[in-house]
């Protein structure tokens, strides 16, 4: 039953990538890892499937830091979205779904100061999540997914 059930959620899949006109060519793999590569992380920066850029968790480090003020921090990792928007040949208003997680709540509004000067139109939808330590004592990561206008 479950090998059956795999099957058909696998031809589900396969049916919906396919009749939206995805290929497994059409995807982009933009400032990739490669698997060779043993002390890299096992992702790439962004993969582009079609005209939808999916954004993997990005920091907001200075040479491989945090920096000590949080605006400085949030700032950081908003021009690493921007950056690889731009690598895919896109713009801040193409994002349409941002996820923030945030180890210390109370930045908030620190976040939003600096989050709000990237934008010329309407926002994108996001979550802003409460999230225990994250990777190197950053205070925000940012995953994020993009369409092309």
């Amino acid at each position: 039953m479950i090998k059956l059930r795999t099957l058909c959620s696998a031809a589900l899949a396969l049916t919906l990538f396919t009749a939206l006109g995805a290929t497994a060519q059409d995807r982009v793999y933009i400032n990739p890892n490669h698997a060779s590569q043993a002390d890299v992380s096992p992702f790439s920066g962004a993969v582009l499937t079609g005209d939808t850029l999916y954004i993997s968790g990005t920091l907001g480090l200075e040479d491989g830091a945090v920096p000590t003020d949080p605006a400085t921090e949030a700032r950081n990792v908003m021009n690493g979205i921007k950056a690889q928007l731009e690598d895919a040949g896109m713009t801040m208003d193409d994002l349409t779904y941002v996820q923030i997680f945030c180890s210390d709540l109370s930045l908030y509004q620190v976040f939003n100061d600096e989050y709000r000067t990237f934008f010329t139109e309407e926002f994108p939808a996001r979550a802003f999540i409460g999230a225990g330590s994250l990777l190197f004592d950053a205070n925000f990561e940012i995953q994020a997914i993009a369409v092309k206008r």
